[in-house]
């Protein structure tokens, strides 16, 4: 069983796609997690998510993700589960007109 995800700290970026070959705007987030030791993500670390978040009109979702851990940036073969990505998907979709266009 694992926590909802607690994010510590985030930032976003608007992906430049100079030629428009895709349809709506990407953003990047990274995503740096607060976890608990019991928690089966836990590393000592630390863990990023690196998130690529597609908004095209109304419509925003994850294309895709990577767990990363922080101090080695090792890419960790995990993935989350169903209602963790909901809660990222959600997180995006509230900040990502953060991003700087």
């Amino acid at each position: 069983m694992t926590s909802m995800l607690t994010i510590a700290e985030y930032s976003v970026e608007l992906v430049k796609d100079p030629f428009q070959i895709l349809s709506g705007k990407r953003y990047e987030f990274l995503l740096d997690l607060e976890l608990d030791e019991d928690d089966e993500l836990y590393s000592v670390q630390g863990i990023t998510i690196k998130l690529v978040y597609k908004v095209d009109g109304e419509e925003g979702a994850i294309v895709n993700y990577d767990l990363i851990e922080k101090s080695t940036e090792r890419y960790l073969d995990l993935d989350l589960e169903a209602e963790e990505e909901e809660a990222l998907a959600a997180f995006c979709k509230e900040h990502y007109n953060e991003a700087e266009e």
